[in-house]
């Protein structure tokens, strides 16, 4: 998206919601510049004025992570940023918690540093974050960084993680296994493939090749367990992960289940159970 299609639409957001300014100068101009009105136009004048400022801020933040991220796409490493500590900051941003994270982070062609970052805890980030495994894009120059939130998804077993080998006749799930996926990440990008709900790597003979090396050496390393005898006892339930915990939490919280003084003493517990 170019720069000032984005400010357009950012403006546009903007004044949606600061629309009173220019309601006030309608007003003014379609009474006949009143004079008794005149603080109506100085007004209106005023808050428009502060909107498109405003739009012209947030235009210019987009515009620099927009481009951030497209150098750190062209040149950076993707690196494993895993998750050491998680404080609460106490503060919400529309109604979604802001976190302290630490960071470890390790890839190819960087040397290891630690790093903190404040993030938005969203529903759908904090199983992320709790899985303490996430995927940065990094400098190897100036260590640089930026959480890249679709490919942490993958890595954090979010997001399905399944491979068809027709040579094989057989599905490969991958799903969570962090070492396979990271590599299937960098072979992606190397071949400047993106991130896509289903990716066909035939036209790309090198990249499938590569891919189909990995899956199946994790498929091989993750057998199947053997089948449970007949008659055997069931095996009891494995108990929830953090991230598991959190978003049932998140669900109670949302369906009105529990109140807002239970569900922050409940999260609170959860983290401190870390």
């Amino acid at each position: 998206m170019s720069t000032f299609w984005r400010y357009v639409r950012v403006q546009l957001f903007v004044l949606l919601c600061g629309i009173v300014g220019p309601i006030f100068l309608v007003i003014y101009f379609a009474t006949g510049a009143d004079p008794l009105l005149k603080w109506m136009f100085w007004t209106g004048l005023l808050i428009t004025a502060v909107d498109v400022l405003i739009a012209l801020g947030i235009t210019s933040a987009g515009t620099r992570k927009a481009a951030k991220t497209q150098a750190l796409e062209a040149t950076g490493v993707l690196a494993l940023a895993q998750v050491v500590g998680i404080q609460e900051t106490n503060t919400r941003i529309n109604e979604q918690p802001l976190v302290k994270i630490n960071l470890q982070v390790s890839g190819p062609g960087i040397t290891p540093f630690s790093t903190q970052d404040t993030v938005i805890a969203s529903v759908s980030r904090l199983p992320m974050i709790t899985s303490r495994k996430l995927v940065a894009l990094v400098d190897p120059a100036t260590n640089d960084y930026q959480i890249d939130w679709e490919r942490s998804a993958l890595v954090s077993g979010m997001m399905p993680a399944t491979f068809t080998v027709a040579e094989d006749n057989r599905t490969y799930d991958l799903t969570g296994q962090t070492e396979p996926l990271m590599e299937i990440l960098q072979v992606l990008k190397a071949n400047g493939i993106g991130m896509d709900s289903m990716i066909d790597l035939r036209a790309n003979p090198a990249a499938r090749a590569q891919v189909q090396a990995i899956v199946r050496r994790a498929g091989a390393q993750h057998a199947p367990p053997p089948p449970v005898p007949a008659g055997a006892p069931p095996m009891p339930s494995p108990e929830p992960t953090t991230a598991q915990r959190l978003q049932e939490l998140e669900t109670l919280r949302a369906t009105g289940s529990i109140t807002d003084a239970e569900y922050a003493a409940k999260r609170q517990q959860i983290i401190a159970d870390l």
